[in-house]
């Protein structure tokens, strides 16, 4: 018989605190936020050990009384709500579920002192485990500040899995700087072990903000956003976004801000990198700080255990929104090449019916007979004439001449049947490119070690190599294949011992300050790579040395790349991995691109050297280089199984 029994209050609070606190910035980010809806003029937030030993957040607002200090670190005890009708419509603050002091209090030793203005003393509570142990009056500034130490003390299996103190502190830097960006009215500050991380000055300049916390190369290089005339569900879209050469390899520099709260929203991330289309690389993100106002009723907040994820009412007008917005503000600034895509840059057009006779000066155009006009399709933006424009009356027939005559309905000068004709004239363009009959131009297709042996018919839109083999049909993506055979080759150059090479003058880059903050740690396995760096400052990063193999490859960019990958990831990683990652990097650059027309001995080299790779059917970003459609798969998508048929 199943025994079930109810869990005991102190499992439920450890268990319900998972779901708030994952990690210290988990931590970090409820703090802030109360002292943010408390109305701080202030925040400064200090860590030890990327916060796994110590987390110190202090603010000047509001403050609270002895009563409300108890009262606070109670369950589900808050000030921002009352019940289920202002949660139903719409949450303004940042904190609403009365749980994050408690759920911190539950798996740390808490310490929270506070004082109301005009107060002649403050009170001091202290949480041990989620028990209350000491409460008593002690004199301290107006505001409050809560101090966290031994997260995780008694839950030992959360806190194994914590990472590195370098990878917990680029999650705080990241929480710290978001509500910085958000906040810049708000004088913010980061220490890390005795380290000013960054502090912005609160002055209400957004510019400022990101200068302190991105560095001034990033501030210099970001246009507003103001507004957008697409209708949709925001009231306004608004902030700051930054020229399509300053990026980054991580998408985590797309700041979002609903109603001032700090989120994730993977929707308003896509749609800001949507609206730079071509301009970035696939791999390759915007800086950006986009505020939206949205009416709260319209959003829900509370569909994340730790707020990062809001769900839109309208997610898809407020994605047109955002992008409208970005581009116009790329475009204002001439950052953005476009072929006219909303009617604000584009060209007049003339419209021109059928049997409409064109006066102007036709020295440029083509004045080939009716007769011998090309019956096969021109170009896609070219209009095509259907049977709808045919003229309904024969007097309008009558008054056409001869050299208005569209191609569809031209009539053969010798009595030919014009049908048959066209379908000649089409038949010659279809079999012309299939003459490519085999990759090195013999009778007999190559046979291939890895690769199927392949019959190239041709290019499908100048990106895709088209072969037939004996079962069936092979694409090949033409920039993936070139990428893992360049991937491969500089991966055979690294093997063993990297040879290094002295820089005739040292390199300097520009850090923002979670990448300063991790550029140490890094060092050791960019020395291993061949990458000699050295912080000059507390924001610059000197380069000296880059490996020999790489030499006549742009370094900077390089240890820029790297030490953008270790933002993103843990710095704790195999050095073959970072290898195997910057190659990756490093083989895209001069890989044959899509919207390239090869010739046949190219297409030649390209296979035989893919056959030669030791994994030919996957890049080294892991897309698949070789697709193949079989035989049976083509004769089904045509239904050739069909009864009576054989």
């Amino acid at each position: 018989m199943t025994d079930i029994r109810r869990l005991d209050d102190a499992t439920v609070d450890r268990i319900a605190a998972g779901e708030v606190v994952e990690r210290p910035a988990s931590v970090v980010k409820e703090l802030v936020e109360n002292s943010v809806d408390a109305g701080a003029g202030r925040i400064d937030v200090t860590v030890a050990a990327g916060g796994t030993d110590r987390i110190e957040v202090r603010d000047d607002g509001s403050g609270m009384s002895p009563d409300d200090l108890e009262l606070a670190v109670t369950e589900h005890a808050t000030s921002k709500i009352r019940d289920i009708d202002d949660l139903e419509a719409g949450v303004a603050s940042l904190g609403f579920r009365g749980e994050a002091l408690h759920a911190i209090g539950a798996v740390s030793k808490l310490t929270v002192r506070s004082r109301e203005p005009g107060a002649t003393k403050g009170a001091e509570l202290r949480v041990e485990g989620g028990d209350i142990v000491r409460q008593e009056p002690v004199g301290c500034p107006e505001g409050t500040t809560v101090v966290v130490e031994e997260l995780f003390y008694n839950v030992p299996a959360r806190r194994k899995y914590l990472k590195s103190e370098a990878t917990e502190f680029s999650h705080v830097n990241s929480v710290v700087s978001g509500y910085a960006l958000a906040n810049a009215d708000i004088a913010v500050s980061l220490t890390h072990d005795d380290r000013e991380t960054f502090a912005t000055e609160g002055r209400g300049d957004r510019r400022s903000a990101i200068m302190a916390v991105y560095g001034r190369d990033v501030a210099a290089n970001m246009v507003p956003v103001d507004g957008t005339d697409e209708p949709g569900p925001l009231a306004d879209v608004g902030g700051l976004v930054s020229h399509p050469e300053t990026n980054r390899a991580t998408r985590e520099y797309v700041n979002v801000f609903v109603n001032g709260r700090w989120v994730t929203a993977t929707a308003v991330r896509d749609a800001v990198v949507e609206a730079y289309d071509r301009q970035l690389a696939g791999d390759r993100y915007p800086f950006a700080v986009i505020d939206l106002d949205v009416d709260p009723a319209t959003v829900d907040v509370n569909v994340h255990p730790r707020k990062l994820e809001v769900r839109f009412a309208d997610e898809d007008g407020m994605a047109r929104q955002v992008r409208d917005a970005v581009e116009s503000a790329l475009l204002d600034a001439g950052l953005l090449r476009t072929s006219a895509p909303r009617g604000r840059s584009k060209a007049a057009q003339t419209e021109i019916s059928p049997g409409e006779r064109d006066d102007r000066d036709t020295s440029d155009v083509d004045t080939t007979p009716a007769g011998d006009t090309d019956t096969t399709a021109p170009d896609s933006g070219t209009r095509q004439p259907s049977p709808s424009d045919s003229p309904s009356s024969e007097s309008a027939s009558s008054e056409r001449t001869d050299d208005a005559t569209p191609a569809w309905h031209a009539e053969s000068t010798d009595g030919a049947d014009p049908t048959t004709e066209s379908r000649e004239s089409a038949d010659r363009r279809f079999r012309e490119p299939a003459t490519q009959t085999t990759v090195d131009g013999s009778d007999a297709a190559p046979e291939f070690d890895r690769l199927p042996s392949m019959r190239v018919l041709g290019q499908l839109h100048d990106t895709y190599v088209v072969a037939e083999t004996d079962d069936g049909l092979v694409l090949v993506d033409q920039h993936a294949a070139d990428e893992r055979v360049n991937f491969e080759r500089l991966r055979e150059g690294f093997s063993g011992e990297v040879v290094t090479q002295t820089l005739a003058e040292p390199v300097e880059l520009s850090l923002t300050a979670k990448e300063a903050a991790l550029a140490e740690p890094a060092g050791d396995v960019l020395a291993q790579l061949g990458f000699t760096t050295a912080l000059a400052d507390e924001r610059t990063l000197r380069v000296s040395t880059v490996p020999a193999l790489l030499a006549d490859v742009s370094g900077p960019e390089l240890v820029r790349s790297l030490i953008d990958d270790f933002a993103d990831g843990d710095p704790e990683r195999t050095v073959e991995r970072a290898v195997d990652d910057l190659l990756g990097d490093l083989a895209c650059y001069p890989s044959i691109k899509g919207n390239t027309s090869l010739t046949e001995g190219t297409v030649t080299e390209l296979l035989t050297a893919l056959d030669d790779c030791e994994n030919p059917y996957a890049c080294p970003h892991g897309r698949p280089v070789v697709i193949e459609v079989g035989r049976d798969e083509i004769e089904n998508r045509f239904e050739r199984d069909y009864p009576g048929h054989s």
